[in-house]
């Protein structure tokens, strides 16, 4: 059974101007998708419009079998969780605090965790090697490392679906194999159904099941890297020359390299 269900959903920020339409898109249990694009083609706005943060203009979005229009924050919360975008809170909570925020929304109003709470909290430490950071604020840690701390959060929330919005941008290589790393086991091992959008296409073509390549708000090919990873296709997306290796390995051409080839 699908977790989550897109029928020809656009969706946008501003009422009338779509910023992606015409999504057609099911996710199951032990997928791992990844949303490849140039910049602007709408990979976040999906992340957001399946988060029911962005608002959906038509078709429909149903999660867990329930329509998304007609979902309680705090419901859909219980379903998928959200990584964004590296950032620094305003507040520099405590490592185990800021994850222990990921619990609220199983909480009643004014309840305070509980052993289960307090345990699931233990096990995203622990998924996410995060537990040498108990004690340490968030602001005093590396990119890397609080990417690691704000996907224990994710998990602290125990979702079905995990989107993540580019969690890799701006950091350093050995930070991103090991946020990829990761993403891999939590996915291999639980099941856990991932959304990642990246702008590395060969991290997509090595770790994701399928991917979805966007194109002005439109997803313009669906299906393993091998099948997806078109030269001409890519170039023409991307507005640069592209060789692919091996049916996913996917190396951009200067004007330089394309002049030699010429």
């Amino acid at each position: 059974m699908n977790i989550v269900n897109l029928a020809e959903v656009a969706a946008g920020y501003r009422k009338g101007e779509a910023a992606i339409e015409g999504i057609d898109l099911a996710l199951a249990k032990g997928d791992f998708l990844g949303l490849i694009g140039p910049n602007g083609c709408g990979k976040s706005t999906l992340i957001r419009t399946i988060a029911g943060v962005v608002p959906q203009y038509s078709g429909e979005i149903r999660i867990g079998g329930e329509n998304l229009s007609r979902m309680k924050r705090r419901d859909l919360a219980r379903y998928i969780a959200v990584v964004p975008q590296e950032t620094i809170p305003s507040i520099a909570f405590e490592v185990r605090q800021l994850v222990m925020m990921g619990r609220y929304p199983h909480l009643g109003r004014m309840k305070a965790p509980g052993i289960e709470d307090q345990r699931l909290v233990d096990v995203a430490l622990e998924q996410t090697a995060a537990t040498q950071f108990i004690g340490r604020r968030i602001d005093e840690l590396s990119g890397g490392e609080r990417q690691r701390v704000f996907i224990a959060r994710a998990l602290a929330q125990n979702p079905q679906v995990l989107l993540l919005d580019e969690p890799t941008n701006h950091l350093d290589i050995n930070y991103q194999v090991e946020v990829f790393d990761l993403l891999y086991k939590l996915n291999h091992d639980s099941g856990l159904a991932i959304i990642c959008a990246t702008h590395d296409l060969n991290y997509a073509a090595e770790y994701c099941k399928r991917v979805a390549l966007m194109d002005k708000g439109r997803i313009r090919a669906l299906g393993p890297a091998s099948e997806v990873y078109n030269a001409e296709v890519l170039a023409e997306v991307y507005g640069v020359g592209i060789r692919v290796e091996a049916g996913q390995r996917v190396i951009p051409l200067s004007r330089r390299m394309e002049g030699e080839r010429l």
